[in-house]
């Protein structure tokens, strides 16, 4: 396999580009770069000591501790370090893709485009440039047909990748101390490839005198013809050895790679030290645009005022990843063949976007941007199933965020109830995602409370039933039951100017109801045998049930809105005491910008509660035992979050348990980063839009068909405010009688989603929906 003579991990450098300052806090900033062209053929750079190409100076001799550990621990504290670059490509990151009269205006001769932003620095002139370029390789057979993909390969990659290598291979000369004549960095050493062919392979940085190769990536992937490449050349320098010095989580397959490539070295050269191991220092590549203009993009969620957002590397992330696992495949295998610099980090399908949560939102400052940061687990092998649905899930918090806000409390209720086919779900509720998915995980409780007892599926439905209350002729019988679901305790910090949300668990409550609407049971026991039923299924039902709400994927979505409702509630408290930018969403009742999304926009609510008139007439499923001499057929056919009740932690107990989660927060809402050496990836948006050449003055959007289109506007709307709804109380159904959330460190109580109890009936051995009523109306 030929090796391509190039910067090994990074994408062709040009020449007199590099300006490069190391501070004293091994924090690196690039600025002033100029624009990058890209297309353009460059030579290959020559091998040149690296002290000299990095740091500026000749050292006389290389120190005898030179170079990074082979097979080196990597200790996660401190929290990992922080570097920072600047890509002039992100000046124009959020042009739209182009019409048809903006190509043909473009034409494909991108070189005089370039010239005259060049010479004027006017930046529709380098927006035509883009065009031109875009158009001019998309008839090749290697072309991109999607601008955003355009954009991202073709553009963003090819001018960020090689500062931001040549940034983190400073940092490593100058922090492993590959200084002295001995150490070159691009070093190109021939090798025979398995065909006989002559083949170079050049090193980032290489030992002379000691054979030491050195593979620098700052991400956490090596590529399978640059391990190839150094098999062969093992066989042919049978005293080098190989390192690979990342910085990022290196990704499983990769350690795979590597550790075998060791066995097999050990095992030819009879040696017990190690031949080729990883290095991980892993640190957060942070960049920034050179000169911020109207084509640069912002991300709006999470912001009430569009104007005030700021950069988002989680933006990035969630909308490059695919819809679906299909399409996630196909653009993982695009980013990854453009991914040689690791610009794109593990690729668009390198984050579990199932598993991504809320964990902190900044508290609100009228006329400042809102910070925020996502958790999710890295995807264990993105090659072949890489993540997917990003840009969804994302969009999911932030429409919760602002249902909840927007919202009077009176809205929030859901209701299931055979007879009452006229309150199911308030109809601005209905017209949202965050009321779709109570409506929904209402209905998988009722299936999920039947499916439990199932004997046949069971040992526990078994002796749930042998323990079951029996009437005088022997039938198994159970009580009315109502279940809902509440909040347990969040547990939170509020300190850093926000709120961390560390866990916010969920509990299944049961009772047997009381009261007007509870519909006539169809078998007969007595007090004390409904007393016995009613702790029986507290007892073996109940905890399973929780055990779903908490952890099945099919509860994933309420636990997600759950974290956006504590957040909305941290914003509605700060807005409450200081007005802020949200002040004219709060209690607006105006959702117009947050409706249900496709897939859903058409979803009804009538159509979950047919399901569950389905259920409720036929059954889920049946089965026959026999009880008392008797052969029995038995048929088995909601939500409630009228609190959400937080414990906000102590500041010692927060370090304790939580260490450097502040500081890996803080940097996430900048950069992709890990936490404490985990495959657990954090990442949000900073509310900044600073660039590396400080904030501009905006351009004119530019309106002609035939110029080029600026970023979106962002959708956040603000809504002229409006009465806040009545006090309306929540089911009793908490550890926190009064229905606010518990102290946080100061004391202005918070009110959190008035509720839906939705009532989960057994009449006999059929199951039965009821609603549960309050004075002030339905309430679920």
């Amino acid at each position: 396999m030929t090796i391509p003579i190039r910067p090994t991990g990074r994408l062709s450098r040009l020449r007199g580009r590099l300006a490069l300052a190391i501070g004293a806090a091994a924090a690196i900033t690039f600025t002033g770069l100029p624009g990058l062209h890209v297309n353009e053929a460059e030579a290959a750079p020559k091998p040149k000591r690296c002290d000299e190409k990095y740091l500026g100076h000749s050292y006389g001799s290389t120190p005898a501790n030179s170079g990074p550990p082979l097979n080196g621990d990597y200790d996660p504290y401190p929290t990992d370090e922080n570097y920072t670059y600047v890509n002039p490509a992100r000046d124009f990151d959020g042009v739209l893709a182009p019409t048809q009269a903006q190509l043909d205006k473009a034409g494909t001769d991108y070189k005089s485009w370039q010239k005259q932003f060049e010479k004027t620095g006017k930046p529709e002139y380098r927006v035509m440039e883009m065009y031109a370029r875009y158009q001019s390789q998309y008839n090749s057979p290697r072309g991109y047909k999607e601008w955003n993909r355009w954009m991202d390969i073709r553009w963003l990659a090819p001018h960020g990748s090689p500062p931001r290598g040549d940034a983190f291979m400073a940092r490593m000369v100058r922090k492993y101390n590959m200084i002295g004549p001995d150490w070159w960095c691009e070093d190109t050493l021939q090798y025979t490839d398995e065909k006989g062919d002559t083949q170079n392979r050049r090193v980032d940085a290489r030992n002379r005198a000691e054979g030491r190769n050195v593979e620098i990536k700052s991400n956490g992937h090596v590529e399978d013809d640059q391990m190839a490449a150094d098999r062969q050349l093992a066989k042919q320098r049978p005293k080098d050895k190989f390192q690979y010095l990342t910085g990022a989580a290196t990704d499983q397959p990769s350690k795979d790679k590597i550790a075998a490539f060791n066995k097999d070295l050990k095992a030819a050269r009879n040696t017990r030290e190690p031949q080729a191991g990883i290095v991980e220092r892993r640190s957060n590549a942070i960049e920034r645009p050179q000169k911020p203009n109207n084509y640069t993009k912002y991300d709006p969620r999470f912001n009430a005022d569009p104007l005030k957002a700021g950069r988002s590397p989680i933006m990035d992330q969630a909308l490059r990843s695919g819809k679906t696992p299909e399409e996630a495949f196909r653009i993982q295998k695009q980013y990854q063949a453009g991914n040689r610099g690791g610009y794109f980090m593990r690729g668009p399908g390198g984050i579990d976007f199932s598993t991504m949560q809320l964990n902190y939102v900044s508290t609100p400052v009228k006329g400042q941007g809102m910070k925020y940061s996502m958790k999710a687990d890295y995807a264990k092998d993105p090659d072949t199933k890489p993540g997917y649905g990003g840009e969804a899930r994302l969009n999911l918090a932030n429409d919760a965020f602002f249902t909840w806000l927007a919202l009077t409390p009176d809205k929030f209720w859901v209701n299931l109830n055979p007879v009452r086919p006229d309150l199911i779900l308030d109809k601005e509720f209905a017209r949202t995602d965050a009321g779709r998915i109570l409506l929904e995980s209402d209905l998988t409780l009722k299936h999920d409370y039947a499916d439990a007892m199932n004997p046949d599926k069971y040992e526990r439905g078994e002796r749930f039933w042998q323990a079951a209350p029996r009437t005088a002729e022997g039938q198994p019988c159970l009580p009315i039951i109502r279940q809902w679901i509440t909040p347990k305790p969040a547990t939170v910090r509020e300190q850093d100017g926000g709120i961390y949300i560390l866990d916010a668990p969920l509990k299944v409550n049961m009772e047997v109801p009381t009261g007007p609407d509870v519909p006539p049971n169809t078998c007969k026991i007595n007090e004390a045998q409904t007393r016995q039923a009613e702790a029986l299924i507290k007892r073996v039902i109940q905890p399973e049930l929780e055990r779903r709400v908490n952890n099945d994927p099919s509860y994933a979505d309420l636990r997600y809105v759950y974290r956006s409702r504590v957040a909305a509630e941290h914003v509605r408290r700060a807005d409450a005491a200081h007005p802020t930018d949200f002040h004219k969403v709060i209690n607006s009742n105006d959702i117009s910008k947050w409706k249900l999304r496709a897939p859903n926009q058409n979803w009804d609510k009538k159509t979950v509660y047919d399901k569950y008139v389905h259920s409720f007439r036929n059954g889920d499923y049946k089965f026959k035992r026999t009880y008392g001499g008797k052969v029995w057929i038995l048929s088995m056919g909601g939500v409630d979050f009228s609190k959400a009740p937080k414990r906000n932690i102590t500041h010692t107990q927060f370090n304790r348990e939580h260490r450097d989660l502040d500081k890996t927060t803080k940097t996430s809402t900048q950069a992709e980063t890990t936490y404490r050496g985990t495959e657990q990836v954090f990442l949000g948006a900073s509310g900044e839009r600073g660039g590396g050449g400080g904030e501009p003055t905006p351009s004119p959007t530019p309106t002609d068909s035939g110029r080029p289109t600026p970023s979106h506007s962002p959708s956040t709307p603000a809504p002229d405010p409006s009465t806040p709804g009545g006090d309306h109380s929540g089911p009793p159904a908490t550890d926190n009688p009064g229905g606010d959330l518990a102290h946080t460190g100061n004391t202005t109580p918070v009110g959190l989603i008035a509720g839906l109890a939705v009532a989960l009936a057994v009449a006999g051995a059929a199951l039965t929906w009821w609603m549960r009523r309050r004075k002030q109306g339905p309430t679920g």
